[in-house]
């Protein structure tokens, strides 16, 4: 196994949580309130998480754990597979 896959692989369970963090926010917003448009919500998720974002800083005073779940995946995502693709 190469080490590039191993980064690549990495880069996919980053964004498979991403997912994760993207179904659990649209969750807590369908909880309290916000209609999701399921039809567009691959258009719509970065606006959804800026409404949880906004919606959990004005209940708690900081944004909520799967808006910071949701960054950090995705940065580490694009790190892993910059870094998996470069070494090929």
């Amino acid at each position: 196994m190469e080490i590039s896959t191993l980064f690549i692989a990495l880069a996919l369970l980053c964004v498979l949580w991403g997912i994760i963090s993207c179904m659990v926010i649209a969750s807590y917003l369908s909880r309290h309130g916000v209609r999701i448009n399921l039809i567009f919500f691959r258009v719509l998720v970065l606006r959804y998480i800026q409404q949880y974002h906004d919606m959990t800083a004005k209940e708690t005073g900081k944004p909520g754990w799967w808006f910071y779940s949701y960054v950090t995946s995705m940065m580490l995502a694009l790190a892993f597979a910059v870094v998996g693709l470069a070494l090929r």
